[in-house]
């Protein structure tokens, strides 16, 4: 690796690109680094080892994204093989620029690599027969130029001398011109005479610096011909013309005009290139007879700015005079801005600010203000653009993204010059934002309330839940779970489940409302990202009452066989009350009838034992029991209609005298209107239960 020169402005350069790496962005080194390597290399060359200028380590490499460099040294590689005469044609040192471009964190690396010539190119004489046409009456001493050879090499490579074969007329003289060009020039040594040799022939050998050196060869013949004593002569050495880079083929560039004092075929003149370039040869064309010089194609001034024309007048006798037309070329506006981009993310996640999305370089061929650029983007955007280094911007992110309130965005890059038309090149890129798990489910409802009837089927759908996440992806998956019960008693597991995927709720087991009347529990809803998010709904189930329970005979008891009894007396009337028979549901009325009833036996037994103890005593002086008086104890209330004596219907009670059995005997009661009023109720009630218990 060789330190290359220092870079000096050239007129033209054709840049073509060898090999960039791109990787971020950040600040420039002040000073470029110099490189250099021979033209022809072959593809994948050893450049230079980067790592010592750019201060990195081999394991730094990796992380800080090389991705063009040899991860393993560092190393810098030729892309493909370079050829320094189509890249910089005569230039001279051929420099050609690059940037490397280094993140985490950003950095930018600025280096220059020289192309060296090597001697791939031969002299090679345009005219492979150079014609001079010498008057006879030339005194020796006299100097003809002859054609130069062109050599694409450059330096010690280029042009370097010239031979002439042995001859006994002329020999060969070089001189150097202003811009270091070695001219040839044929001298005459002693007189001719066109009698003696009218025509010399001679091989005019070229040789460049080379080692081996190359060579190119031409002739050149020699007509003597008659005396000519006037050589034409242009009215100016130097014609200064500007021609815009627009102007159509076959245009006038300029004409030169030169005279000749002689007469006949010695004063006529033709004109002619002379010490032509090939690019001059193929751009302008020259009339022989008048002088004019035209355009032969389009110009570009991009490509070459100037030219430099050399006219030879040579009129019949061979006499010759030159001039120099300088044309320069005006630049228009005809190159719009170009964008280069060098780095793009086109997806990115949500929630980011001040992040890199995009690195890229503009520019124009053109000069002044018709290279001068401005780039802009869309106002409505969350996006920025920051200039950075040498014609390079950064695209970055200037707010927030939020993927649910937009996923995609459409970004213009518009680079406008400042000539006149003004010339603009727009740049679309398309940027996705990837999802963030910022977004918990959300339940439609904050609570749901379901009705299932009792005696269900196990497994039977009672209802669904359901919940959205605005995310996407995986993120936006939503999966159902029952949360652990408040109430630590509820034997919630057994009760219900849900479907994980769908928000389903189903009964486990058969719901009775006897048993359970209603309950209520949470589901959670959480979705599957990174941390997962969840929220929760309450769902109260109530259970709707079923007409599976029969009536129960609450009074009179019954058992599986013996059949109920009832002691009516014999002088009992039609209407007569026998017995009240009361069914509900069983509740816990249930319970407070049946004490009632155990109650009222108790007490009729204890008073059944309390009269016979009085009619024993009194039997002898009294011809009846005594009537008991007052109405019985208040725990022989009807209870909500249980069928158990009330304390309204009061009986007389007494043994039947010297009977001898154990038998009861009910009286009318006392208070005939309640008795009527009880007997009018139970016979509304139930027609047919009077039916059943009349006496005849």
């Amino acid at each position: 690796m060789e330190a290359g020169e220092g870079k000096e402005p050239v007129p033209k350069q054709r840049q073509v690109l060898i090999f960039f790496v791109l990787l971020g962005i950040a600040q420039a080194s002040c000073q470029p680094r110099h490189y250099s390597v021979a033209e022809e290399t072959e593809s994948g060359s050893f450049v230079a080892n980067l790592l010592k200028d750019l201060g990195l380590e081999i394991g730094e490499l990796a992380v800080r994204g090389a991705r063009v460099f040899d991860r393993q040294t560092g190393d810098l590689l030729l892309n493909e093989k370079l050829d320094r005469e189509e890249l910089c044609g005569p230039t001279e040192p051929c420099v050609l620029p690059f940037q490397v471009l280094l993140e985490n964190p950003l950095q930018f690396f600025q280096a220059e690599l020289r192309i060296r010539d090597i001697n791939d190119h031969s002299p090679v004489f345009l005219d492979k027969e150079i014609l001079l046409k010498i008057p006879e009456s030339i005194t020796p001493g006299t100097t003809f130029l002859i054609e130069r050879a062109q050599d694409l090499d450059v330096g010690t490579n280029s042009l370097q001398n010239y031979t002439i074969s042995p001859n006994f007329h002329f020999h060969l003289n070089l001189q150097d011109s202003l811009d270091g060009i070695i001219l040839p020039q044929l001298v005459l040594n002693r007189a001719l005479d066109r009698e003696e040799q009218p025509e010399i022939r001679l091989t005019l050998t070229a040789l460049d610096g080379g080692s081996p050196p190359r060579s190119g060869t031409a002739l050149v013949r020699i007509e003597v011909v008659d005396i000519n004593d006037n050589v034409p002569e242009f009215a100016k050495l130097l014609y200064e013309v500007q021609i815009p880079e627009d102007s159509p083929v076959g245009s006038q560039v300029a004409i030169v005009s030169a005279r000749d004092l002689d007469i006949g075929t010695n004063g006529e003149i033709s004109y002619a290139f002379s010490q032509a370039s090939e690019d001059i040869r193929k751009t302008f064309r020259l009339s022989a007879k008048s002088g004019e010089l035209l355009l032969r194609q389009k110009l570009d001034f991009e490509s070459i700015q100037t030219y430099t024309v050399n006219i030879q007048a040579t009129d019949g006798g061979g006499l010759s005079g030159t001039c120099v037309v300088f044309v320069q070329v005006m630049d228009l506006n005809d190159n719009p801005p170009e964008l280069t981009m060098s780095t793009l993310i086109n997806q990115i996640p949500e929630n980011l600010q001040d992040t890199l999305i995009a690195v890229f370089s503009v520019s124009d061929p053109d000069s002044g203000d018709n290279g001068r650029m401005v780039c802009s983007i869309q106002d409505d955007l969350p996006f920025s653009l920051k200039p950075s280094v040498e014609n390079f911007y950064t695209l970055v992110i200037s707010t927030a993204l939020d993927r649910e309130t937009r996923s995609e965005y459409n970004i213009t890059i518009t680079v406008t010059d400042f000539g006149t038309p003004r010339l603009k090149t727009e740049h679309n890129i398309t940027v996705l934002v990837s999802d963030v798990n910022d977004n918990a489910p959300a339940f439609t409802q904050t609570s749901y309330t379901l009705f299932v009837r009792e005696n269900n089927s196990p497994a039977l759908h009672i209802g669904s839940v359901s919940a959205t996440d605005r995310d996407s992806g995986t993120n936006a998956q939503v999966t159902y779970s029952l949360l652990p019960p408040q109430d630590l008693h509820l034997p919630l597991a057994s009760l219900v489940s849900i479907n994980a995927d769908n928000g389903h709720l189903f009964a486990l087991q058969s719901l009775d409302y006897e048993a359970l009347q209603a309950f209520e529990f949470r589901v959670g809803a959480a979705d599957r990202g990174s941390p997962a998010l969840s929220s929760e709904a309450l769902v109260r189930v109530l259970v709707l009452d079923a007409n599976d329970n029969s009536p129960f005979v609450l009074y009179p008891l019954q058992n599986g066989s013996a059949p109920c009894t009832e002691l009516v007396p014999r002088a009992a009337e039609p209407g007569y009350l026998v017995t009240k028979a009361q069914a509900d549901l069983l509740t816990v009325y249930l319970v407070v009838a049946l004490a009632s009833v155990s109650s009222l036996f108790l007490f009729s037994v204890l008073l059944f034992v309390a009269v016979r103890l009085c009619r024993r005593s009194r039997a002898a002086s009294v011809g009846r029991c005594s009537v008991p008086e007052g109405p019985f104890p208040g725990h022989l209330v009807d209870v909500s209609g249980t069928g158990t004596l009330s304390q309204s219907y009061q009986y007389e009670v007494c043994l039947t005298g010297g009977s001898g059995t154990n038998e009861f005997k009910f009286l009318k009661p006392i208070i005939p209107n309640f008795v009527a009023q009880g007997a009018e109720r139970v016979s509304e009630a139930n027609p047919s239960f009077r039916k059943s218990f009349e006496f005849s």
